[in-house]
């Protein structure tokens, strides 16, 4: 049996963080010893009670925190955890990032570094506040306010905690270590001023900014929401729209303008009516051909893009006059309503945004409610006008519409429009319009004033330190993330909200603007000690201070801060630094590892890069693994919003947590889109979990026979010295060369942060373990540890098993810590999480040996195939089988016996005519290949193949993939592709191929 070597811990710590210390070798120490018995081990198995007992190891032994101890002077090793909001019950989607979050941690423990988890509560935002509207039965702010803000955000409070006893049962049931006891949360005091000493740096380098600008706004919710919440998945959804162009009669023309365009009307399309109300100008691209078009017959004229003119107006109208879009700027026109006032306005601007590939090439223009819009008002001067109320309706005052959502106001606009005479064509149009992700209202881009971070300043910074990250998979680093960074726009911070970190900017009604970093500096500034007030609304709104610039008294702006910035601030803002534990954040700074779903390419990764990159100038991460969603039976995400979330308690107690986890990490893909179903996570218990299983209880049941026959025994044959690995029998020095060749790539891949690799390769090797070595060694292992054969049959499964177990700890704890328990030798840890990681032995490793096996087990399902063809059973004996075969005549004698052992064929010989000839030979012309080489001269050559020896050309082309034909007394080379050649048993004979 192995002994273990370990490295003492100074040399462990000498390697430091660039090296992967080694601390177990694989290879044998021999030495000849008594049978040893082992604990029992159940024949059959139930993995949730197992688990459930390996959960009543941890805990009583407190294994995780043994863990930490051991590694306390390793070198660090870093994971930050995304921190769910317990709100609502835990989901088996919750399960997925956390497989990795747990496994990788479990990997590195074992190699020897230090891993530190704190858990974490996401506990402020938008959500939290809509799900609390919901329990109050609320529809709106007034409705917040009458209640009274500080006794709102009581409940939000009270109910970002609601359930994280749920998700702590959850936690630990998974498997999943990580320390729940000092978990911080978002709405610390300590972590929100963490956050105000953030955006005061990031004031101070002048990119905290306030401006009027478009945002996506939710009127229900009355809050902007930031580019990379609408990167959210449950954002777009198609809806239908009324697509209407629109007449805009021209009224005045500019100069040098051609006289048909007077009393012409302007074409203009929109999928938006209501903002025909705030119409302030039509748009033109200046380098664009535009045609003044006229109906056969009638005086009717119109202007549209000339690119558009067939698609637009169809048959029965011709073009009259051509004319670029530069020069019909400055053409005024009747706006469609009259419904408010609109002073200097109704005139054609050019703007290089415009496109002729659909609409009419002319675009209206409400810079009130759109970023083009309001950025081409800007340039030519054009009024804001907004009759839209935040609530997203119209004011009483305007006719017609006054009182109305925003969007029930297209209809009875397009229908006054269509009595007018004014639709020249209108028909419904389906396409993705945004939604607030929360709660599903339809948003609308409205100018706000708000508070921007300008994120768009430091892109190629965000660039650089996405190039220096390493993502899993790789696409999504050039791919979706890249593009996302490469479009960068300004953060849209401030959000006119309750429940979220303050805002911490105070302003003098001057417009001086005062960015607090902290309690104590507000002390300092309003002169009153407000070291323990609680840093959220309203309590801070009630504090005033002295304008430090000019004197005057300045009240807190009402905005909170985006949630996502409270996420991103994590790194430093979950230990309160750098205004305490400083040194804590430092020396956990960056994350060597971060892992969650796709969507977080637009939340939390993002976020998290942002902020260390505006705040300390790079990354917070190193390494990312980006899962893909769960979805459900109608292929929609899993969340809570939409209510399809699978409990994941249930799913782990009838097929046990070892087995979601390997799905979660190994099957498929973990970075695209799955679903669970139930006929999948069987098939991982049967493969993987009970094979693994029986063969260690194989291992143990025949361990433990031969140590009580010897312990039986007065007098009688003492156990085997184990045989040196040249003498072992060729089986056994297989399987040790490819248990170093498993141990060797998985964790290739797990440095690599590819655990389906991983996972793959070990489940091949327990197939192949249970299926062929096993099976062929069981007259050894019957025959126990009395001769060589069998000492070197139980020494190498104990290796390979104890083996095995490490490899698959991190990623299936519970059953691989039980048979640990029943493994292990005396001086072994009394856990597998508490041993160290195994480390390939390249001596060890014999690649031809691999091949020749691999050789030999393809030949033996070949000859089961013949026989099943022939309908002879593996029973019956044959007096021969013949071998046809790349490397067959260099296998060992040893395992062409096996091969022959296992066909029942009392010989095995080459295909070379000495054991007679089993197949019969025919040979004709691929016409295809033949007829690019030889043109006019195929069929001669197919000729002289059909006239050819079949099975000399067989051979030759077998052999050397080419051979010699006569055509016409000239010898032609023919290749392999060139000849379609069909082998075919003679009586008495059966062949598989």
């Amino acid at each position: 049996m192995a002994e273990i070597a370990n490295i003492p811990a100074r040399e462990l710590r000498e390697r430091g963080p660039g090296s992967s210390p080694a601390v177990q070798e694989v290879s044998a120490i021999l030495i000849p010893t008594m049978a040893r018995a082992f604990p029992e081990l159940p024949a059959s198995v139930n993995f949730p009670a197992v688990e459930h007992e390996v959960l009543r190891r941890w805990r009583a032994g407190k294994v995780f925190e043994r863990s930490l101890a051991q590694t306390a002077n390793g070198p660090p090793w870093i994971c930050y955890e995304g921190p769910p909001t317990a709100n609502g019950m835990p989901g088996v989607h919750h399960i997925e990032a956390r497989v990795l979050k747990d496994a990788f941690p479990r990997f590195k423990t074992m190699q020897g570094f230090h891993v530190p988890r704190r858990a974490g509560w996401d506990c402020h935002g938008l959500p939290v506040e809509v799900a609390v509207e919901q329990e109050l039965g609320f529809t709106s702010k007034r409705d917040i306010e009458s209640y009274g803000i500080a006794a709102f955000n009581a409940r939000c409070r009270e109910s970002v905690l609601r359930h994280v006893d749920a998700f702590a049962e959850f936690t630990e049931r998974m498997g999943y270590w990580t320390d729940l006891s000092q978990a911080y949360q978002t709405m610390d005091p300590s972590y929100v001023e963490s956050v105000w000493w953030s955006l005061k740096e990031i004031f101070a380098k002048g990119l905290l900014v306030r401006d009027l600008r478009i945002s996506p706004y939710c009127p229900r919710c009355g809050t902007p929401l930031s580019d990379h919440e609408m990167g959210q998945p449950d954002v777009y959804q198609t809806v239908t729209d009324p697509s209407v162009i629109v007449r805009f009669p021209v009224r005045g023309l500019p100069k040098g303008a051609p006289p048909q365009l007077a009393g012409a009307d302007l074409l203009v399309w929109t999928t938006t009516p209501w903002t025909l109300v705030s119409n302030t100008a039509v748009a033109v691209h200046p380098d664009e051909v535009y045609a003044i078009a006229r109906r056969s017959g009638v005086g009717d004229r119109v202007v549209v893009a000339d690119a558009l003119f067939a698609r637009v107006l169809g048959e029965g109208w011709h073009i009259t006059e051509r004319l670029r879009g530069s020069d019909l700027a400055g053409a005024t026109y009747e706006p469609p309503f009259n419904l408010i006032r609109v002073e200097n306005a109704h005139r054609v601007v050019t703007g290089t945004f415009v496109t002729t590939q659909d609409g009419t090439g002319l675009v209206h223009l409400a810079p009130a409610f759109g970023p083009d819009d309001m950025a081409a008002g800007r340039a030519h001067g054009l009024p804001v006008v907004n009759p839209v109320m935040p609530d997203g309706r119209f004011e009483q005052h305007v006719p017609m519409v006054g009182g109305m959502f925003f969007k029930a106001a297209d209809e009875i606009l397009t229908s006054d429009l269509s009595d007018r005479g004014l639709v020249f064509s209108s028909h419904p149009h389906e396409h993705s319009y945004p939604h607030c992700y929360r709660c599903g209202t339809l948003l609308l881009y409205y100018a706000l004033p708000s508070w921007f971070i300008r994120t768009t300043v430091i892109k190629d910074t965000l660039l650089a330190e996405n190039e220096k990250t390493n993502w899993q998979p790789p696409a999504v680093k050039e791919g979706r993330y890249g593009d996302w960074l490469r479009n960068n726009v300004d953060w849209a911070l401030s959000r006119t909200r309750y429940w979220g970190t303050p805002l911490p900017i105070w302003l003098c009604p001057a417009g001086h603007p005062t960015c607090v970093g902290s309690r104590a500096e507000l002390t300092a500034l309003s002169g009153t000690d407000v070291s323990g007030v609680d840093p959220h609304r309203p309590f801070v709104d009630d504090i005033a201070i002295s304008c430090p610039e000019c004197g005057v008294t300045a009240h807190r702006v009402p905005e909170v801060v985006d949630v996502w910035y409270d996420s991103g601030a994590m790194p430093f803002a979950q230990f309160g630094a750098p205004l305490h534990n400083n040194g804590e954040f430092r020396a956990s700074f960056p994350a060597q590892f971060i892992c969650e779903a796709i969507d977080q390419t637009r939340g939390w990764f993002y976020s998290l890069m942002a902020v260390s990159t505006l705040v300390f100038g790079r990354s917070a991460y190193e390494n990312v693994a980006c899962m893909g969603h769960i979805v459900d039976e109608r292929g929609r995400k899993m969340s809570k919003h939409l209510g399809n979330v699978l409990a994941p308690m249930p799913l782990m107690e009838a097929h046990g947590a070892d087995c979601v986890r390997w799905f979660f990490a190994v099957s498929g893909s973990p970075w695209g889109t799955r679903r669970i179903v139930p006929s999948v996570l069987e098939e991982i218990v049967r493969k993987v979990l009970i094979t693994y299983w029986n063969t260690v209880s194989f291992f143990i049941l025949y361990a433990n026979a031969a140590a009580a026959e010897e312990r039986g025994q007065q007098a009688g044959p003492a156990p085997e010295p184990v045989p040196t690995r040249e003498d072992r029998p060729l089986l056994d020095r297989w399987l040790l060369s490819e248990l170093h060749m498993l141990v060797r790539d998985v964790t290739a891949a797990m440095e690599a942060f590819d655990p389906p690799t991983a996972g793959r390769q070990i489940a091949g090797f327990i197939d192949e373990l249970s299926n062929w070595y096993v099976r062929r060694s069981r007259r050894r292992f019957w025959n126990g540890p009395s001769t060589a054969e069998g000492a070197s049959a139980f020494d190498t499964l104990e290796q390979v098993l104890e083996t095995l177990t490490r490899l698959m700890a991190p990623i299936t704890p519970f059953v691989t810590d039980f048979v640990w328990s029943v493994l292990r030798a005396a001086g072994q840890p009394d856990s597998v999480h508490l041993a160290s990681w195994p480390v390939a032995d390249p001596t060890q490793i014999e690649e031809d040996l691999a091949g020749q096996m691999a050789l030999a087990r393809r030949l033996v399902e070949l000859g089961r195939s013949a026989r099943a063809s022939a309908v002879v059973k593996v029973r019956q004996p044959l007096s021969l089988a013949l071998v046809s075969a790349h490397g067959f005549a260099d296998l060992p004698a040893e395992l062409v016996a096996q091969v022959a052992e296992e066909l029942n064929v009392r010989a095995l010989l080459p295909l070379d005519g000495s054991g007679g000839e089993p197949l019969t030979y025919s040979a004709k012309a691929n016409f295809r290949s033949l007829g690019k080489r030889f043109g006019g001269r195929t069929q001669h050559v197919a000729a002289a193949i059909a006239a050819a020896d079949p099975g000399a050309l067989a051979a030759d082309l077998e052999s050397l993939g080419a051979t010699k034909v006569d055509v016409d007394g000239q010898s032609v080379d023919v290749m392999a592709e060139d000849v379609i050649v069909t082998r075919t048993p003679r009586p008495g004979w059966a062949v598989a191929t």
